[in-house]
């Protein structure tokens, strides 16, 4: 014997209605993008992106901002904790948005577990004390990609940016 299930909604007056079924996302129509932040408040950029000519070329895929060993890092939109851990030689923090993108996060020694549902400008973490490309300053590396493509995250960002000269 065969049992078939069929899927079932609850309406508005309690009453369970077998054979229901949700219309399904349309595929066309990418979700909703949250909104973003910065993932340190108030922060300078001390290194913009610089995109890559191709996949393999050398470039800046992030941006590097400004901010004290110790700070607290924040989710820059809400999303999924995808990765906490340790790449090469510094601990990244990894969030998966609802809109497809990955932000990650470096150095920083991540205060989440992976699988975790993060909220935007939740701590996540704090920068960590490593040497980085940023050296003598420390700094947090903010890299978004989609897939394998890295995008600039200061284009994420609602209302006007302004990046100012070095003093």
């Amino acid at each position: 014997m065969v049992h078939v299930l069929a899927m079932a909604a609850i309406g508005t007056a309690g009453v369970l209605a077998l054979g229901a079924v949700a219309a399904a996302p349309d595929p066309a129509t990418p979700p909703a993008r949250p909104e973003y932040v910065l993932p340190v408040a108030g922060s300078a950029v001390i290194h913009a992106f610089d995109a890559p000519e191709a996949p393999w070329a050398p470039g800046h895929r992030g941006v590097d901002l400004a901010c004290a060993v110790g700070q607290d890092v924040r989710a820059p939109a809400d999303g999924t904790v995808a990765f906490v851990g340790t790449v090469v030689d510094r601990s990244v923090v990894t969030i998966a948005h609802p809109d497809g993108l990955l932000s990650s996060l470096e150095p920083v020694l991540g205060s989440v577990a992976p699988g975790a549902h993060v909220v935007r400008g939740q701590v996540v973490g704090t920068l960590q004390g490593v040497s980085g490309h940023c050296a003598p300053a420390s700094c947090l590396h903010w890299g978004v990609r989609r897939a394998a493509r890295y995008l600039d995250p200061m284009e994420l960002l609602a209302g006007p940016v302004i990046l100012l000269p070095d003093p």
